[in-house]
């Protein structure tokens, strides 16, 4: 398996950028240098990221989300030391 994270990925099960084997093995992302927790999906090429509005869920059950653009950094956690 490759050290590079994927350019798209998303946590979302229905998402065609979902993939469970890379998201079991840990992603960290870092968005214009600041460690982010909250990421649902991002992109590296378009350069945002899709962060959850806390516990608030739209109709369908679904977290809420804002489209943040700037610099995005995924990594693997288990090769971040």
């Amino acid at each position: 398996m490759s050290d590079t994270p994927p350019d798209r990925l998303s946590i979302d099960p229905d998402s065609k950028f979902f993939n469970e084997e890379l998201l079991s093995r840990g992603i960290g992302i870092r968005f214009n240098g600041a460690e982010k927790t909250n990421v649902e999906e991002y992109s590296v090429a378009d350069g945002w990221v899709k962060v959850s509005l806390g516990k608030t869920m739209d109709r369908h059950g679904k977290p809420l989300t804002m489209k943040l653009k700037g610099k995005v950094e995924p990594y693997f956690k288990d090769t971040a030391a």
